[in-house]
């Protein structure tokens, strides 16, 4: 696939429209930069949006992935399947966040907890009765895990694990 010259193609669609990249990007509810990224071929829409692109202007997925218009349009039953397509991946990427959510809400906790239990700035109730040294362990043990997690999650929402990941499955 040659993102150049499908980035053209939709520049080339978007202005038979009359349409400026900000008039667009309101449209599909995205940033005039996306838009630009698209044109310019660094960047591509996700698949709902190359869908709803699709429709807009009234050309096929595969046109506009090959960068150019073909004479036959898409079936609907392609058309249908791909929406599924998209939808599953959306619903997928939505459990993924709601699991993370999760996580980090349970460390956040625990992270309380431990402050509460553990440490000796907030006069933990167990801070006495536990030895010091175990005291301090637990409570560098929980704020390191923390720290994990949240550069984890950060490195995950924007999308680094996710290549990552593709590269590890690449190379079984």
């Amino acid at each position: 696939m040659d993102q150049q010259k499908t980035g053209e193609f939709l520049k080339h669609l978007r202005k038979q429209r009359g349409l400026t990249q900000e008039q667009l990007a309101e449209h599909f509810c995205v940033s005039s930069r996306s838009v630009s990224r698209w044109e310019t071929g660094n960047n591509m829409p996700d698949l709902d949006t190359l869908i709803e692109l699709a429709d807009f202007y009234d050309v096929g997925i595969r046109e506009i992935i090959e960068g150019e218009r073909k004479s036959e349009n898409m079936d609907k039953e392609t058309k249908d399947t791909l929406k599924k397509v998209a939808e599953y991946a959306a619903e997928e990427k939505k459990q993924t966040s709601d699991r993370l959510a999760t996580v980090l809400g349970w460390l956040a906790v625990l992270l309380v907890v431990s402050a509460l239990l553990f440490q000796r700035k907030t006069q933990g109730l167990l801070y006495g009765i536990v030895p010091k040294n175990i005291c301090i362990a637990i409570v560098v043990t929980v704020e390191s895990l923390c720290m994990i997690v949240v550069l984890l999650s950060f490195l995950h929402m924007r999308g680094a694990l996710d290549k990552f990941t593709k590269k590890k499955k690449a190379k079984r």
